[in-house]
């Protein structure tokens, strides 16, 4: 071997073990961890159970780092022109991935924009009424818009929400007209409950981590539940299968975590295997359960489908109610 190809061969070994000590050490530096919303909102407490948790198993610190505006778009979009290389990573939300990008035109990434990690856990939708109202099952209520079209209201936190989509891609199914009910949009989900305790709306769907405490202390009911089994925090409310609704099980919340696109092979496989640790750790089990979350890991091709789907699925919903911008 000549002195030069021994030369050459030496430098690509060295390239080659360094970039391998670069992989090896990831996380090199803190992860940040960006929320497109403001702290305290389901979003930043999912991601702060996950940055407690995995932390441990990652040896290293992960930041949470709220950026909240135009409906999750702008933190959605900073880690999307963030740096690929993992220590930039989003907390990614049906609302801010998935549904915006299906109502708006104008969004500025697609959900297919990212390295999907995992799914992390999804959040019951349940339909509720307040605690005095004259609704007992969720088939007596759908009956009463029937008779009343346009008379009653249901509360949303906006048009493109999980919480509007729910009463409107039910009243597909039972073939009401997308205005049987209106809708009326409040700023959060405190203002939603609110309006469904002051009795300003009859109903509304929305997340179970948003109704729970309210069940718990009787003020609210709950009528019906997306999840294909009963909750265990409310084992006695049917279920939308067991009222003959099977689709309604596509509208849940959910969490994901998730990265700029092309992150490196050696940092998905990192994340698949914390995740899968983490899928059997009784704390962040237990973290989940007190949000009002279903733990949800799946591997990165599991979420990348399943991310794929529910894009479809609103994008559908979108067109059919004329909500596409």
């Amino acid at each position: 071997m000549s002195g030069t190809r021994a030369l050459l061969l030496l430098s690509f070994t060295a390239v080659a073990l360094m970039l391998g000590a670069a992989h090896a050490q990831y996380p090199s530096r803190p992860i940040t961890l960006v929320v497109p919303y403001t702290a305290g909102s389901d979003a930043d407490l999912s991601a702060r159970n996950l940055a407690e948790h995995a932390a441990r198993y990652l040896s290293g610190r992960i930041l949470v780092m709220n950026q909240p505006g135009a409906s999750g778009a702008i933190g959605t979009q900073a880690v999307r022109n963030a740096a690929p290389d993992g220590h930039t990573l989003l907390l990614a939300r049906t609302a801010s991935v998935v549904i915006l990008p299906a109502t708006d035109s104008k969004t500025p990434y697609q959900w297919s924009d990212f390295t999907l990690l995992s799914t992390l856990e999804v959040n019951p939708l349940v339909c509720a009424v307040k605690a005095d109202a004259p609704y007992g099952t969720m088939q007596g209520l759908v009956d009463d818009i029937r008779k009343q079209p346009g008379k009653l209201n249901f509360a949303t936190v906006g048009a493109g929400t999980i919480q509007n989509f729910g009463p409107q891609y039910l009243f597909t199914l039972v073939g009401l007209p997308k205005d049987a009910a209106v809708g009326i949009p409040y700023k959060g989900s405190g203002e939603l409950i609110a309006a469904l305790l002051g009795g300003d709306v009859q109903f509304a769907c929305s997340n179970l981590g948003t109704l729970l405490g309210h069940f718990r202390s009787g003020t609210l009911r709950a009528l019906m539940t997306t999840m294909p089994a009963p909750l265990k925090d409310l084992p006695d409310v049917p279920t939308a299968r067991k009222l003959g609704w099977r689709e309604m099980e596509n509208l849940v919340g959910w969490s994901a975590l998730a990265g700029p696109r092309e992150l490196p092979g050696e940092v998905v496989e990192r994340w698949n295997k914390v995740m899968a640790q983490l899928a059997r750790d009784p704390d962040w089990i237990a973290g989940n359960e007190k949000l009002g979350g279903v733990p949800a890991v799946r591997s990165p091709q599991e979420t990348e489908a399943f991310v794929r789907n529910q894009f479809a699925l609103y994008f559908k919903l979108a067109m059919r109610l004329g909500m596409r911008e």
